[in-house]
């Protein structure tokens, strides 16, 4: 059993760069990362946050950014539960909400990349300070800033870059560092005290030697479900000089671009496996927290993963994994307690509405629901059927040769799954506008509704085509 791991800070990821939550509901889930054991808060606001002057253009065209009003009663609402904000400003890679617009298209690493900043333009160093400047003061009272700085991908093949590197001994490693070194220190100039944190994924493939540069200025943070090694690896910053680490994990939105449902086990091992790596750390690392990402988005332009009332049993359990040092008895129980289900996929406790059911929980039920029938052989392979395969083909419907009894058939079949769907969907539509603007509705269910169902529209549309040409009433025939 851990102790390292148990006693340190554990921080709740709040991805608001999708799907970002109706402030009455968000206070809400701040009450209850709080209820189940979280002592902090990192915050990606993203284009969710009301930038003034000449990144006003930043702020969210689809719905209206957080109010000022609101920033602070967010803050509020997390130091009446003692939990700290870090926020979380992107300043070199993953900028797409800001490249993507013309007025900054020139900072851009290579034109057609809207994530990567080019490291060589004045203009690119002063927009990411004024970012970082707004931001911070609005959180006064935090005392670290994540400065992001993850998978710079593109970084080195833009012209400028090309023509730095052509100097001999230079390489990328030296171009990113020098970038984030400017980046840290522009923010201390104005904030000294403030604690610098990245994401370590570009440190990886340096030496010790290399990056002890930033030993002095940022501390490291360890993401967090795929990469193996961790401990040789937190030994290795250890002997840069960066003895103050952090662990990131996951609790949502790290299984599939385009996940719905979260699963509570695959989530919970990966706290696990964390636990084991903490356990095995030599004394000279300091952990200093661990943050539990939960992603809404793989980056700005990519569809929505699951939605937060989807991932609270997940967080629950891997928050509870982390207090009790694994997924015990007494574990599961607080979860059970607090939430009335470890699993969004016991969607029978979901439905039972205890007492201590959370709020949005009606939503995750409605949402596992839909999925699985959207997931459903019958739906997804429709097209498959005997009817379809046998009677209704591209060679049919060319040469005119449907049988109108099949092609009935199948659109009876075709239309009554598209109802059940229909149902459904409505019902989620309307509980998830209670927690989330329409914007966000309708964006859940153009992205993971309307593609899966498209080929049965175009199915049954054929059907009805066809029985027209024939003359036929298509409510006529049984």
């Amino acid at each position: 059993m851990d102790l390292s791991l148990r006693s340190c800070k554990k921080f709740v990821h709040l991805d608001l760069k999708g799907a970002p939550p109706r402030i009455g509901y968000l206070i809400e889930l701040i009450q209850l990362f709080a209820d189940l054991g979280a002592n902090g808060l990192l915050i990606e606001y993203e284009d969710m946050f009301p930038y003034e002057g000449e990144l006003k253009v930043l702020q969210s065209t689809t719905q209206p950014p957080y109010s000022r009003e609101e920033i602070v009663s967010i803050q509020d609402a997390a130091n009446s539960r003692g939990l700290e904000i870090i926020p979380l400003v992107q300043t070199f890679g993953h900028l797409e909400f800001v490249l993507k617009h013309e007025v900054f298209r020139d900072l851009r690493e290579l034109d057609y990349c809207l994530g990567t900043l080019n490291p060589h333009r004045d203009g690119g160093d002063r927009l990411v300070q004024d970012m970082l400047q707004q931001i911070m003061k609005l959180h006064p009272k935090s005392t670290s800033l994540h400065i992001g700085a993850d998978e710079v991908y593109m970084l080195g093949l833009g012209d400028e870059s090309k023509q730095w590197l052509s100097v001999p001994g230079r390489s990328v490693h030296q171009l990113f560092l020098s970038h984030v070194i400017k980046v840290a220190k522009g923010i201390q100039e104005s904030s000294p005290n403030l604690k610098l944190i990245m994401w370590d994924d570009m440190l990886r493939s340096m030496s010790p030697e290399t990056i002890k540069v930033l030993s002095y200025l940022v501390l490291k943070m360890l993401d967090y479900f795929t990469f193996t090694f961790p401990v040789m690896l937190m030994e290795r910053y250890t002997s840069a000089g960066m003895s103050q680490q952090w662990a990131a994990s996951s609790f949502k939105g790290s299984t599939t671009v385009h996940t719905c449902v979260t699963s509570t086990q695959r989530h919970v091992d990966n706290h696990l496996q964390w636990l084991k790596v903490a356990s095995s750390l030599s004394a000279d690392i300091e952990l200093q927290g661990i943050a539990l990402t939960g992603w809404q988005r793989y980056d700005h332009l990519s569809v929505l993963c699951e939605l937060m009332p989807v991932g609270l049993p997940s967080l629950a359990s891997c928050l509870q994994t982390l207090v009790h040092g694994g997924f015990t008895e007494e574990a599961q129980k607080k979860v059970v307690k607090t939430l009335g289900t470890v699993d969004v996929g016991d969607t029978e406790r979901l439905s039972s509405r205890t007492s201590c059911s959370f709020a949005g929980a009606k939503l995750a039920e409605l949402i596992v629901k839909l999925t699985s029938l959207l997931e459903s052989t019958e739906l997804r392979h429709f097209q498959n059927n005997m009817f379809v395969r046998g009677w209704f083909t591209p060679y049919h419907k060319q040469k005119k040769t449907v049988s109108p009894l099949i092609a009935q058939q199948i659109k009876t079949q075709a239309k009554m799954i598209l109802d059940a769907v229909e149902s459904q969907v409505q019902e989620v539509r309307g509980e998830m506008c209670l927690l989330y603007l329409d914007s966000t509705v309708q964006e859940w269910v153009v992205q993971h509704v309307t593609p899966v169902l498209e080929p049965l529209h175009n199915l049954l549309r054929d059907t009805e085509n066809v029985l027209n040409e024939m003359g036929l009433c298509t409510e006529s025939i049984s």
